[in-house]
């Protein structure tokens, strides 16, 4: 599912946007000149507001216009008027951005099939809100602008043309970051049991763990296969509700290609589950390759083919599994689909190829939500694995030629490989991927409330630009 990166957006409805503690001062002095002056204007207390009430604002504005639009959420948009319908509010970007004004992002899907990430300004108090702005920001993932700060800490509306690769969302070198992993549980009816992915460290990424709260009785597992660690909890009805928080120091290096062994990488020609061999892809990528003398070129082939079948979309039966079948049928689906595309093509004309998966935290600010997993995927070619991005390249398309070969450091690698096998597993059998929890009550799937963040200060940005050269020449690294 993954992604470009909200900021923290400041509130009002006017292009700049301004949220400053001056600004706060400022209301408090003049108040105070008011009272001084004594003036009969009655100072109201600004009452506290929680993303819960403005979720609640949100919802309740949506849902008016759907029972006046009959259905369905009309939004006029160049030219035409939408017909959209909610998915979801994101909860990690709910913000109150000053004194009776709030920021929501929410996903909507339009009548036709088509996703679009819809940005709204709000005033007023819990349970009296009103929607002041309403922007169509994104269409299948792609922005239609960007939000870039200003040195007085002002966000202003950017072009995405010409961006540059931080408003795109990509560091260079080095970045190091505080990462939460917070998952709420469901009511639990009966005996429970829980997998989490516990990240490790490795040659691009240095993981300490600050600390984890769970409930339950803990185990620390290992899959045989990639050597992930996952963490498995065992729960009863008082688990029910409560929050596990694991909370990282991360320090990860931009990551290019790097070398590896060739009997361990021929190991990733094998068949997955949701990555079978099949005809059609075999057919595709046989097609696409066809006069290409390397594999490098071949892998790019590939990439291109993959760019250009697949459209970033979370709609219908099927996305987000990572099934390939599914991908090369339905041309489209999100992060997990276009990377199982690809490494089905390229294991179908002999290029080990393999995932992982993570999250990806913002480039143009420094704290703040995080916009659920992201994953990616390694082709070995000439001896060494080369990174690539494909969803993240079919979003900016001036990023293509970065994303492959390259990997950002704005990210934290969270568990790869798919199938996983744990002992305690779940009865579902071998674990597709490893980034959100997996859930069993009573033996039935279930799901948690997932909230990612992440804080880099600005000590820690001055690191990061001191160590872009070692991010460089981590490049040659061998990773494990």
């Amino acid at each position: 599912m993954h992604m470009t990166h909200h900021p923290r957006k400041p509130a009002g409805p006017s292009e700049t946007l301004r949220l400053t503690a001056v600004m706060l001062t400022c209301a408090i002095l003049a108040a105070c000149e008011d009272t001084r002056k004594e003036t009969s204007a009655v100072l109201q207390p600004v009452p506290n507001v929680v993303t819960g009430d403005i979720q609640a604002g949100i919802e309740k504005h949506i849902g008016e216009q759907v029972r006046l639009g009959n259905g369905f959420f009309r939004l006029p948009f160049k030219e035409q008027e939408l017909r959209l319908r909610l998915v979801r509010v994101h909860i990690e970007y709910l913000a109150t951005l000053g004194p009776r004004h709030h920021f929501a992002c929410v996903d909507m899907v339009n009548d036709d099939g088509e996703f679009y990430d819809v940005d709204f300004f709000l005033d007023g108090d819990p349970g009296a809100m009103t929607v002041t702005e309403t922007t169509v920001h994104k269409l299948n993932g792609k922005p239609f602008y960007l939000w870039k700060q200003n040195p007085d800490k002002t966000w202003v509306r950017a072009p995405v043309d010409d961006a540059s690769r931080q408003l795109l969302g990509v560091l260079s070198g080095r970045d190091v970051f505080e990462f939460r992993y917070q998952a709420t549980l469901p009511v639990i009816q009966g005996p429970a049991r829980a997998w989490l992915p516990l990240a490790q460290s490795d040659a691009f990424q240095k993981i300490t763990v600050i600390s984890v709260r769970a409930p339950g009785k803990r185990q620390t597992l290992k899959d045989a296969a990639y050597g992930n660690l996952v963490l498995y909890l065992e729960l009863g009805p008082e688990d029910g509700g409560k929050t596990i928080d694991i909370l990282y120091d991360v320090d990860r290096l931009e990551k290019g290609s790097y070398a590896g062994d060739p009997a361990d990488a021929a190991r990733y020609l094998q068949a997955e589950k949701l990555v079978p061999t099949d005809n059609a892809i075999a057919a595709i990528a046989l097609k696409a390759t066809a006069g290409k003398p390397s594999d490098l070129m071949r892998a790019r082939a590939l990439y291109d083919r993959v760019l250009d079948d697949m459209r970033y979309r979370k709609c219908g039966e099927g996305w987000g599994k990572g099934d390939a079948v599914y991908a090369c049928t339905a041309r489209s689906g999100n992060c997990t689909d276009f990377h199982a595309y690809f490494i089905a093509l390229a294991r179908a004309v002999g290029i080990p190829a393999r995932f992982a998966i993570g999250a990806a935290v913002a480039s143009e600010r420094d704290e703040g939500g995080v916009d659920g997993y992201h994953c990616w995927a390694e082709f070995y070619a000439e001896g060494k694995w080369w990174p690539v991005d494909i969803s993240e390249a079919d979003k900016f398309s001036a990023l293509s030629a970065y994303y492959f070969g390259h990997h950002p450091p704005n990210r934290i690698e969270l568990s790869r490989g798919r199938d996983l096998v744990v002992n305690p597993g779940p009865a579902s059998g071998p674990i597709n991927f490893l980034a959100y929890p997996v859930i069993e009550i009573g033996g039935k799937p279930a799901k948690a409330q997932i909230l990612f963040s992440f804080r880099r200060t600005a000590g820690r940005m001055q690191t990061a630009a001191a160590g872009a050269a070692a991010g460089a020449a981590a490049h040659h690294t061998s990773a494990p």
